[in-house]
């Protein structure tokens, strides 16, 4: 019995040791990075919010002006990488995700943070190499649905349809992604987009600026994924709701502005001047 008890702690331990980045897998910006971190959550626990959407959005403007940067991501070797100085669309919203859900834990260790960030990030919420991260938005609803991170409403709005879609644009544009051109990554990124092929997903088309009952609807601290019309590809951008006046306004780490912003045309507008843009996909974080 013992020595049974001994193995299967040992099991366990490995277990445990495997749904985690070492902190030889994670890149860090600066040296500074694991203090900001801790300082913003103690900020977020301070403030005393308890609600999912609110605390998404306080930490979204807490991060106004920040740098936009893109690929920062991107290396010779796919690691957890904390970046809160330089954010692009999808790991600015990654980053308001992981600071809500450890501060809704109560809890502001950086250590936390990089567990829930390294959560939303990859599949099974375990770093294991390029193939593993969450690379299409359709994957990563559906992903952290199933695990319970976030939920999708768009399908619960009025006036929403469906499209059907091939998600495969990165292995169709292999020469765009640096890591694809080892062999075994990009078998096993194809892999992953077998399951979206004729993929069927719920969006509120972007004509909706008419619609009342969708912008009462939405409130601020909603993730939006920005549907798009190119060619085997699902969404183009991401940034939350922030309401002004009971009007949506997005949001977001801007490439055009270069800076996390809020866009000063309203959500409808946004999308009206945006020629790819189909419509929104509305994310909340599980509660």
């Amino acid at each position: 019995m013992k020595k049974l008890l001994i193995i299967l702690l040992f099991v366990a331990g490995n277990i445990i040791a495997t749904q985690a980045a070492t902190p030889q897998e994670m890149r860090f910006h600066c040296a500074n990075d694991t203090s900001k971190i801790t300082q913003l959550l103690q900020r977020g626990i301070e403030s005393g919010i308890k609600d999912a959407n609110s605390l998404v959005a306080q930490y979204g403007e807490w991060l106004l002006g920040t740098p936009y940067v893109a690929h920062t991501l991107e290396g010779d070797t796919e690691m957890l990488t904390i970046n809160i100085d330089e954010l692009d669309c999808t790991t600015f919203v990654e980053t308001l995700y992981a600071l809500t859900r450890t501060t809704l834990t109560g809890r502001y260790s950086w250590r936390d943070f990089a567990h829930n960030l390294e959560d939303i990030r990859y599949r099974g919420g375990n770093l294991n190499g390029y193939a593993s991260r969450l690379h299409y938005i359709s994957d990563w609803i559906i992903e952290n649905s199933f695990r319970g991170n976030i939920k999708e409403c768009t399908q619960d709005f009025n006036g929403v349809q469906y499209m059907v879609k091939n998600i495969d644009f990165m292995s169709k544009n292999r020469d765009k992604y640096p890591a694809l051109a080892d062999d075994e990554v990009f078998m096993k990124l194809k892999g992953t987009e077998i399951g979206y092929r004729n993929h069927r997903f719920p969006y509120l088309k972007v004509d909706f600026n008419n619609q009342k009952r969708i912008k009462k609807a939405l409130k601020s601290g909603d993730i939006v994924a920005i549907v798009t019309n190119i060619k085997n590809l699902d969404v183009q951008h991401m940034g939350v709701i922030v309401m002004k006046d009971d009007v949506p306004y997005l949001l977001n780490a801007s490439s055009v502005g270069k800076k996390v912003q809020i866009e000063e045309i309203d959500l409808a507008e946004y999308l009206r001047r945006n020629k790819t843009a189909i419509g929104i996909r509305v994310i909340r974080l599980a509660e």
